[in-house]
Formats: C-alpha cells, structure tokens, sequence
C-alpha cells in the first residue's frame, strides 16, 4: 500500500514539472507558473495541515523557521525555471531529484549514529553513481551552445534542494526528539509541533515568487500560466498528500525504500514525457546511473537485511 501510494506521488509531481514546461510552451514563463503554483501549495498546505489536524496553535519560531523554508524553496524554484528555460527539461528534473541521495550525507555529518544518522559505505557509494550518472548526462551536452549557463542554473538548484531537504530532515528529527532543545533552544517539543510550517514555507514561498514576478516581467499574468499553475499547485498538494499517507501506513521494509522508489519514479517520469512529447534526447545509460545510485545511497539496507532475517 504505501509503495503504490508514493507511486502516485511521484505521478503527481512528474505532472507538476509537465505543467511547468506546458507554461513555458504556451508564451508564458516559470515565473508566472510559479506564482499561481505556490499559492495554490499554500491553500492545500492549510487544509492538509491546521484545517484537517484542527491544530491552528500558532508560534513565533516555527513562522521564522517556516518563512526561512519558503525562501530557500522559492529561490530553488526559480533555478529550476531558469534551468527549464535554458536547456532540457528531463535532465533538469533528474538532477532536481539526484539531490535526494545528499542529505543523508550532511545529517550524518552534523548528528551521526545517535541522532539516527549513520554513515555507510553505501552513502558514498551511491553519491559516487549518482554523479557518475551526471557526468554522463553532461557529456551529451557538450555542442550545446547554452550549456555553460544551463549547468550554473543547475547546480545552484541542485545545492538549494540539498538545502531545503536537510531543513525537511532537520524538522523530522526535533519532531521526533522528546526533548528538542537538547540540539537547539529555538524550539520547544511543542512549538514544533505545530501545523504551521507547511502553510508558512509556501506562503513565503508565493511572496517572493510574486516579487520575482512583479520585478522581472511587468506584466499580467497570462491565464494559460495562472491554469497551468493552479492544476501544477493541485497535483503537488497531493504528491505532499500521498507522501504523508505513505509514511503513516508504511511497514519496516517499506519505509527503507519509499524514498527512494519516489526519487527514481520521478527521474523515469520527467524523461519519459520529455522524451514523448517534446522529442527530447534522453540518455537512458545516464538515468539509469542515477537511479541506482539514489537506491544504493538512500535504502536503509539495515533495515531491509533485518527483515529478510539476515
């Protein structure tokens, strides 16, 4: 069950990326997208969070934590546009999702095995793949002309997703600690409990897309970029939805590879409609070295081990 949810999910953000491009293709850009985009993430946010919890306790340090979310995220969306403007969209999305291998990484470094974060030689080995698989992929693009620009826009990206998914784990582990403050004295195990942090990221996440708007463009938003952007902000309420289902039914061996199977269905998803629909050349040797590299990298193979009776 909680496979076959985090499959939706990965559909429903491959989708979300399909809108993204389908803007684009149609006269407007990713900033109009990402306007409509993150204030319809915001609406769901509230009905998925306070609303449906009934918990609208509300507190000073997790609106700061949740505006400095929404800003990290803001700004890797608008490298990611950037990226779709100035080369291939599937390889844009598959370095989007490579990011997921990395923050295992950082959280080991910073909290190690008592937090919960090990390090293996399957971190590493993983990472090692994963950028294997990018350099591939980058090797294609050596005659294309925007490459230089198009490879900057990407790797900014792709270290802000980093970012924004050690403050994701970050969370986690003070949501799951009895007592937070023995890390951090910015949070009390109640203040971060609270229902806020999704609905705050996404709000400032709408404000400063809606400045990059306003600044950049000077102009109305087109209406295919606002239906675009509202159906892209839908289908990434329910990836968010179909993820939160995924953990709370999820089984020992299940919750080692959800992960990673969204990462991977998101990588095959977003090449496979870029190659499809817009006859893009997609180096499958490449993708393939990405997606093994996330499932080596990011499994809990402890927990898969333990499971089998091993």
């Amino acid at each position: 069950m909680a496979i076959l949810l985090m499959i939706f999910a990965a559909s429903c953000v491959a989708l979300s990326n399909l809108f993204m491009r389908k803007s684009i293709d149609e006269g407007g850009t990713t900033k109009g997208f990402l306007v409509f985009q993150m204030a319809m993430a915001f609406v769901v946010a509230l009905l998925l969070n306070p609303v449906k919890t009934g918990n609208y306790s509300i507190n000073l340090p997790i609106v700061i934590f949740g505006l400095i979310s929404g800003i990290v995220l803001s700004f890797m969306l608008f490298f990611l546009g950037r990226s779709l403007e100035k080369g291939p969209s599937g390889l844009s999305f598959s370095i989007l999702n490579a990011a997921t291998v990395m923050p295992g990484i950082v959280m080991a470094s910073l909290f190690g095995i008592l937090y919960g974060f090990p390090y293996t030689a399957w971190h590493g080995i993983g990472s090692l793949i994963v950028l294997f698989g990018l350099f591939l992929a980058g090797k294609g693009l050596q005659v294309w002309h925007d490459r230089k620009r198009w490879m900057i826009f990407a790797s900014v990206m792709f270290s802000l997703h980093i970012l924004i998914l050690v403050l994701f784990q970050w969370r986690a582990l003070l949501l799951n600690l009895p007592d937070p403050q023995e890390i951090t004295s910015f949070f009390t195990a109640e203040q971060i409990k609270s229902q806020w942090f999704s609905p705050m990221m996404f709000l400032a996440a709408f404000l400063v897309q809606l400045l990059f708007f306003i600044r950049h463009e000077k102009r109305s938003p087109r209406l295919k970029e606002a239906s675009f952007g509202i159906i892209g902000g839908v289908m990434n309420g329910l990836c968010t939805y179909f993820m939160i289902w995924s953990t709370e039914v999820a089984g020992p061996l299940e919750n080692a590879v959800i992960f990673p199977i969204f990462s991977v269905m998101g990588i095959f998803l977003s090449n496979l409609w870029s190659q499809k629909l817009y006859q893009e050349k997609v180096d499958w040797r490449a993708c393939q070295f990405c997606a093994a590299g996330l499932v080596i990298g990011t499994v809990n193979w402890k927990a898969v081990a333990s499971f089998i009776g091993f």
